[in-house]
């Protein structure tokens, strides 16, 4: 029958066509498997990571004697790369079972020596360098990554190697989504034919029979549109992948790369960055009920998201947990225990550890200084200056902080229609020292808002208020011949100062007068009046060039508004002006890029530190001692309150917002709260900021590297002297209360007090060298260095008395009319006639 057929006519064209149709056939098969061959060829030679750069944050310290783990150590070395081949580029680590060895690649931050690692009790009993052999107080581990600089799409992830995935994640993942993944060629037949047959008699394309592999392809060179074509294609891609790859290769590829829903504005893509998105942990980590939880999300990613739906991310689990029981990956005690355990996402999105405001501001300078570099198309690497601990330490103390004022605008809202609007922070932590920002956080909740409140230009209030006060001291370094110290004198009552003819009223927190102050009492009680006459008497310009000097912006401007910090500065720039005060008169720029290596390894950026002097030391350790003041019984007093009892100084401000700015001698760090819409907060610094900068530092203060605080140690050319603060004469036995205060050595009084009785005067302090009398007395060579001795020579005469001011004749606010202050120097020399 057969040869009949072959040898019909008919039967022949159809051979014919048969061969014909067939070499077509495979013609279209060659063609497209070699198209798709050379696309997947040059993908595969790019590797698993995705090509964008990465951040990290600085290195971390070991200290000999510290209360930490082999354990730990080593997670924190994977966290940076690390891994335990000695072929890793980044380097690599050998754990025995009382030390660590570290070995730093060709590819590490720095030119490290290879050292290990002594642990005994929970703590590091020895360092050893194995260059040399020699002991070591320190070493430094690699710096850890924060992030990868995520894309135009906002995806993040954060890669991973196969050997790096735990276990318990890949039974997982393998129960969920496909169960015979390392025995099949690609293509589970079952699931097809399975898969097929529902469609077909449904009439729809919605059946998953996917394995891995043909997930893979599908999610890296195909749309996501239910077509046979894509189909075909997906089953091209996916022969060919298996035959380049091994399963562990494909795996890795997939862990890299699939679709786990969002967190915040991001698209997470990757077990990595999932596990540290959802549960703030590395993958490695991670326990059996959450890592059933990853996988669970594969499936419906936005449906089964535990942030958003916490019930169907924990039904989903379950499931995922019953099919690792029916396939052998756990015992039934385990998924008994694993299914009633509770799903708990870390909240604010890992915010403490990926810290994405600060790694916008990276961003932005990156693509500002440079432009002509793909930081998104190519592996570069940046180091920065973020201390990991410190940034959780901030974000746990925003979120307390911020729960305080909810409930304080709360209470104030009552009786108004609505919820009460939620306020937004900013916060700035540095080394004031180096400039180098070790936290940042620029909003309560970057997921809803991506608004940076850091670089936002907001009016400081009292905050600005140091540098009117430091103007005002320098003046006994100009050679004036009446110089203002903090004894000094100046009148606080309802006044009106004329500028440009237009008068100007400022007005003292609930108009609350108090006659005359010195200038101590004006800065720690924030005092208005006062510090507007400050600023009048040495010259508006002189504030705003100083100002100016210590790194604020050219925007403000010389006028009487000035002095209560009517000009907007952003978080970032006041923290940066006050280290001024923390850095004995030396401004130092803040800066958050430590480094750039391009993907070849070479230095394409180095940072050097941008500083100069912008204040006399002696000057600025004297606003020192005053904020010191504010924070022992003035406005900031708050803070010693809430138990943080390290030595400090600062400053809180009320404007619209709330304000705070302090530091210690490691740390220095600026808060701000309000609203984005500028309207009025309603609580003062010390009721909105202030609680939160105590919160932060005290947290922060508890790591080895912030422990050792010191007192802020007096430069040369300052003396202390006990005064009566009545008279602002040197205090004698006699007066009832004494205060010790500082002067630029030449400016303190030398007269006795006389209002409680003449009698000698207590004992006169000099840092660093003694007056001239006081040599003079003792016959003696003249004291200090050759520097110190010239700057006495040349400093002009003045009198050893505090400066002349006026001295109201009724000291009752009530009884004085607002007086007019257009002529107030004038006035002021008038007396002295």
């Amino acid at each position: 029958m057969l040869v009949r057929v072959l040898t019909h006519p008919l039967g022949k064209i159809l051979v014919v066509l048969g061969v014909l149709c067939g070499a077509a056939g495979l013609g279209v098969f060659t063609y497209y498997y070699v198209k798709y061959a050379r696309l997947i060829d040059e993908r595969l030679a790019r590797g698993p990571y995705e090509t964008t750069s990465m951040i990290f944050a600085a290195p971390k310290v070991v200290w000999l004697g510290e209360e930490i783990s082999r354990e730990e150590i080593v997670r924190q070395l994977r966290r940076s790369g690390y891994t335990e081949s000695s072929t890793n580029p980044l380097g690599w680590y050998h754990l025995r079972p009382d030390a660590i060895e570290i070995f730093p690649g060709r590819d590490s931050y720095f030119d490290q020596e290879p050292g290990v690692i002594k642990f005994a009790d929970g703590r590091v009993v020895e360092i050893i360098s194995m260059r040399d052999s020699t002991a070591r107080t320190q070493y430094l581990l690699e710096p850890e990554l924060i992030t990868n600089l995520f894309n135009r799409n906002r995806e993040k992830r954060r890669p991973v190697r196969f050997q790096d995935i735990p276990k318990v994640l890949v039974d997982a993942v393998i129960a969920a989504e496909d169960k015979r993944f390392f025995q099949h060629a690609g293509f589970d037949p079952l699931r097809i034919l399975k898969a097929a047959y529902v469609d077909l008699k449904e009439r729809r394309m919605e059946q998953g029979a996917s394995t891995l592999s043909m997930q893979l392809a599908r999610s890296l060179w195909l749309d996501t549109r239910k077509t046979w074509r894509r189909k075909a294609a997906e089953v091209l891609i996916t022969l060919h992948l298996e035959q380049k790859l091994t399963k562990e290769q494909i795996f890795e590829y997939y862990a890299n790369h699939v679709d786990l829903g969002r967190r915040g504005s991001f698209a997470i893509r990757g077990f990595g960055e999932a596990a540290r998105a959802y549960f703030g942990k590395d993958l490695h980590e991670l326990t059996l009920p959450e890592a059933a939880t990853l996988a669970g999300l594969i499936q419906r990613p936005s449906y089964t998201n535990p942030v958003r739906w916490p019930e169907r991310a924990r039904a989903r689990r379950n499931v995922v947990l019953a099919l690792m029981r029916e396939n052998g990956f756990i015992t039934e005690q385990q998924y008994a225990a694993a299914v009633t355990a509770p799903l708990t996402v870390v909240k604010g999105g890992g915010e403490s550890a990926d810290a994405p405001y600060f790694v916008d501001l990276v961003n932005d300078e990156l693509q500002e200084r440079f432009q002509d570099h793909d930081f998104q198309g190519r592996s570069y690497r940046i180091y920065t200056t973020l201390d990991l601990n410190v940034q959780r330490a901030a974000a746990e103390a925003v979120r307390v902080g911020l729960e305080e004022v909810d409930r304080q605008l709360e209470r104030r809202w009552r009786g108004r229609t609505g919820p009460h609007p939620q306020a937004q922070v900013a916060l700035v932590a540095l080394d004031p020292r180096t400039g180098e920002v070790k936290a940042l956080v620029g909003g309560r909740d970057y997921g809803q808002s991506q608004l940076n409140r850091a670089l936002a230009r907001r009016q400081p209030g009292s905050a600005f208020k140091p540098f009117v006060y430091a103007a005002a001291l320098n003046t006994a370094l100009e050679g004036r011949s009446e110089y203002l110290t903090p004894v000094s004198t100046i009148p606080d009552v309802p006044t009106t100062f004329w500028f440009d003819d237009k008068p100007y009223e400022p007005a003292n927190y609930k108009n609350e007068y108090h006659g005359t102050v010195t200038l101590r009492q004006a800065l720690i009680k924030s005092l208005n009046v006062p510090t507007v006459k400050l600023a009048e008497t040495v010259g508006y310009d002189a504030v705003v060039d100083l100002a100016v000097r210590c790194g604020l912006n050219m925007r403000i401007k010389p006028t009487p508004s000035v002095a209560l910090g009517a000009y907007e500065v952003t978080p970032l720039e006041v923290a940066g002006a006050y280290t001024v005060f923390a850095n004995q008169g030396v401004y130092v720029a803040p800066n958050w890029i430590k480094m750039v290596r391009d993907d070849g390894g070479r230095i394409l950026y180095q940072h050097k530190p941008v500083e100069r002097a912008a204040l006399d030391p002696r000057v600025a350790y004297m606003m020192v001692h005053l904020m010191e003041d504010v924070l022992r019984r003035g406005t900031g007093a708050g803070v010693r309150a809430r138990g943080f009892w390290l030595p400090a100084a600062g400053k809180t401000g009320t404007s619209h917002d709330g304000w705070f700015v302090g530091f210690t001698s490691k740390l220095l760090c600026a808060v701000w709260v309000g609203f984005d819409d500028n309207r009025e907060l309603g609580l003062e610094g010390a009721r909105s900021a202030l609680p939160i900068w105590t919160e932060f530092m005290k947290r922060a203060h508890e790591f080895r590297e912030y422990r050792s605080v010191a007192p802020f140690e007096a430069p040369d050319g300052v003396v202390t002297v006990d005064v009566d603060p009545v008279s602002g004469a040197l205090a004698t036995p006699a007066c009832p209360a004494v205060q010790p205060e500082v002067f630029v050595a030449g400016t303190q009084p030398v007269e006795p007090c006389r209002v409680h009785g003449a009698a000698q005067a207590l004992t006169t302090q000099i840092a660093g060298w003694e007056s001239a009398l006081a040599e003079r007395a003792e016959g003696g060579k003249p004291r200090g260095t050759a520097a110190q001795r010239a700057a006495q020579a040349a400093a002009p005469a003045r009198e050893t008395v505090p400066p002349r001011v006026p001295v109201l004749a009724d000291d009752s606010p009530a009884a004085k009319p607002r007086q007019e202050s257009r002529n107030w120097i004038r006035k002021l020399l008038d007396v002295f006639k």
